[in-house]
């Protein structure tokens, strides 16, 4: 997240999965983790076995809030608030660590000045939430002395994610809790391997190990090993080049493992500017809705063909090896990636992924000591691990050490979501996942006993708005946004704060995704799926589905 990248460097984990077992306090916030990171999930429950104090912040009563201390249920799009009104109740009763902030932050201040404005009241009434709560809750993770934050895309995928983003920083650099084992922000990757992927350079501001294309020493150093001019100018986002493509700006989009036509917001919008391209590729392990717009696609290999290394959520750099041989006419990313290449006019040949990953040693600081024989002796490194000799790094910061130097506090004001209920849409719908299924189901779908248990979209909606909606258990339903509508099978009473509505967007046949938001945060570019107006509407029997029917645009 590039807002915490001004503090923080990538936005990784700062701290490893095993230090949340001896955390003594853990805040959770905008993550369903036993659901989405299960693995993380076991160990926040052990840390709570061993006695630490958990925090949830979390319009839905996640399983996680039932082992609480203490349970939040914000409004979706007021975590700011939320934050700052825990913030101003440490500042005002000196509970923050005061030699911290003087040795290694900066803009104490000014972000002072803001923070102070936000009385636990004032946030409590934005947030829909009891003043007690707020106060409760930073007087533990204030004064517990090994605090840990876990959060996910209910922070990020807003259009203030920066801001959220960077108020948890705030939360953390204000209490000490930074540079020291069990502590730290840990923002929990959505997918595998999305941590390996900014990482080697998949995002449009940087190459590998996030060392920025418009920094003219950077940029000559990648030019002068690949012997090609290269650019120095930012690219786009993918959202940003879906729009870019239904303007008719951007041409032809080569799209590897992303499947926009089921995860991009607005989708009639997304399908619209996929279809209006000259030519499109996709490159995949299956027959995506994706790849069913493409003009030509490439069987890739699934994980367990593979030969390389993966990056995971705690920047752990890990071994992978073929399991099973590949399915014919299926090839791996990378000798794709190269034939095409040579076939343009630029010849890339590698003999192996090893060659590849001692290519990533030479150019990529971070990753310079992690050889495949030392993540074989090792089983894997965290990185940065700048030499053969360096062990790796489990956490970042330690004695207060920031990439950029000193930390830098950020006064956050509240901006609250793009779009906000109002009489023709007076519910705020939020998206995200289930157990069961994984992301938008290209892999789980086709698995006899995942969809045998989880087969169809559901429409979580509060006992008070089903009955104030005449809407009984297991009717279906539609959720109605200004860009469309989708059906679902309503499940009342749920876990779900009253005023909203949940869906999962996993489903392609009737894509939560059709009525999210594409407004962008700002800075991060991220769309805002988390939060938007809806309303319900019951389904008149013997009506066709309207899961694809657009409002408007």
């Amino acid at each position: 997240m590039a807002g915490l990248a001004a503090s923080f460097g990538s936005g990784a984990m700062t701290n490893t999965i095993a230090e949340l077992a001896d955390a003594k306090c853990i805040l959770v916030t905008g993550s369903n983790t036993t659901e989405t990171h299960p693995i993380v999930g076991l160990q926040i429950k052990n840390a709570v076995r061993k006695g630490c104090k958990l925090i949830v912040c979390d319009p839905r009563e996640i399983t996680l809030a039932k082992m609480a201390t203490i349970h939040i249920r914000q409004r979706s799009g007021t975590d700011v608030a939320l934050y700052n009104g825990m913030m101003s109740v440490i500042l005002k009763e000196r509970l923050y660590d005061a030699a911290f902030v003087a040795n290694y932050t900066e803009n104490f201040d000014a972000y002072k000045a803001e923070v102070e404005q936000w009385t636990p009241a004032r946030a409590a009434e934005i947030c829909g939430v009891e003043e007690a709560k707020i106060i409760e809750a930073a007087r533990i993770y204030a004064t517990s002395g090994a605090s840990s934050i876990c959060y996910a895309m209910g922070i990020t995928q807003h259009s203030n994610g920066v801001d959220n983003v960077q108020s948890l920083a705030n939360l953390a650099m204000l209490t000490g809790n930074i540079g020291r084992p069990s502590t730290g922000v840990n923002p929990l990757r959505g997918q595998n391997n999305v941590q390996g992927a900014c990482d080697m350079g998949a995002l449009p501001n940087v190459f590998t190990a996030y060392q920025k294309v418009a920094e003219p020493a950077i940029n000559e150093k990648f030019s002068r090993a690949w012997g090609v001019p290269l650019s120095n100018t930012n690219g786009l986002t993918s959202t940003q080049a879906i729009v870019a493509a239904h303007e008719g700006h951007i041409k032809g989009i080569y799209i590897i493992g992303e499947n926009p036509a089921v995860s991009d917001p607005n989708l009639h919008h997304a399908r619209e500017a996929l279809s209006s391209l000259d030519f499109l590729v996709v490159q995949d392990i299956f027959m995506t809705p994706t790849a069913e717009l493409a003009h030509v696609v490439l069987p890739a290999l699934v994980g367990f063909e593979k030969d390389g290394t993966y990056s995971n959520t705690e920047r752990r750099v890990l071994r992978v090896r073929p399991a099973v041989p590949p399915v014919r006419g299926a090839r791996g990313d990378w000798d794709i990636i190269c034939d095409i290449s040579t076939r343009m006019g630029y010849p890339m040949h590698y003999n192996s992924s090893e060659e590849i990953q001692n290519e990533i040693r030479t150019l990529s600081p971070s990753y310079a000591g992690i050889s495949y024989s030392r993540l074989d002796a090792l089983g894997g490194l965290q990185w940065p691990c700048p030499n053969n000799e360096h062990p790796g790094t489990p956490f970042l910061h330690k004695d207060g050490k920031f990439s950029r130097g000193k930390g830098k506090f950020h006064p956050i004001p509240y901006k609250g979501s793009a779009e906000q209920p109002d009489a023709e849409y007076p519910l705020v719908l939020t998206t995200g996942r289930t157990l069961y299924q994984y992301h938008t189901s290209t892999m789980t779908e086709h698995t006899k006993g995942i969809m045998t248990i989880a087969p169809t979209n559901h429409v979580e909606v509060s006992g008070p708005d089903a009955e104030r909606l005449g809407i009984r258990d297991g009717e279906e339903v539609e959720v109605v946004t200004r860009r469309g509508r989708v059906r679902g099978k309503c499940l009342t009473p749920s876990r779900i704060k009253e005023g909203m509505v949940f869906m999962p967007f996993h489903y392609s046949g009737a894509p939560a995704n059709t009525v999210t938001n594409d407004v962008l945060d700002s800075v991060s570019r991220t769309p805002e799926f988390k939060s938007c107006a809806c309303r319900i509407e019951k389904i008149v029997p013997g009506a066709a589905p309207a899961t694809a029917v657009a409002v408007h645009h």
